[in-house]
């Protein structure tokens, strides 16, 4: 298993902050892997939701499916994504900072059959592409109108 994370701050409070990362199809525009994500269920944005998730990674595609697995209001979301050869959780803690939010992202890959014999040799691209979600993700959150909704 793999972790990595990242601890900063962004000019959002932590409401806005949380009702932008709550749908995970933003992550086109806040993870740099993302090539898109779709909502692939109905309904509200809570515990349960599914999303289907493509991404690259070192040049190559993959997809994953994804489910909203933890959820508190303004404070703290969990994604749980799936496939054959990984299980990717994406944990995100928001904590007030004066007038602005600190996140607290965790990103958890957990390799499944012979992925497992090169995740070792991921950790580097890994902590690179965290630090690329980090800046993409803070320019984002920065330019949302005060009071949330999309720039």
């Amino acid at each position: 298993m793999l972790r990595v994370s990242r601890r900063f701050t962004v000019d959002r409070s932590p409401a806005e902050v949380y009702d932008f990362l709550v749908d995970f199809t933003n992550t086109e525009r806040w993870d740099p892997g993302t090539i898109r994500t779709t909502r692939i269920d109905d309904g509200p944005l809570e515990v349960g939701a599914r999303f289907h998730n493509v991404s690259e990674f070192r040049g190559r595609q993959t997809e994953l499916d994804y489910e909203l697995s933890h959820t508190e209001a303004g404070r703290h979301l969990v994604f749980t994504g799936r496939n054959k050869t990984v299980t990717s959780t994406d944990d995100l803690t928001f904590t007030p900072d004066g007038s602005s939010t600190s996140i607290t992202y965790a990103a958890t890959f957990d390799f499944h059959g012979v992925a497992a014999l090169v995740a070792p040799f991921l950790r580097s691209s890994l902590e690179r592409l965290a630090d690329r979600t980090v800046a993409q993700m803070t320019g984002v959150l920065n330019s949302l109108p005060a009071g949330g909704g999309t720039p």
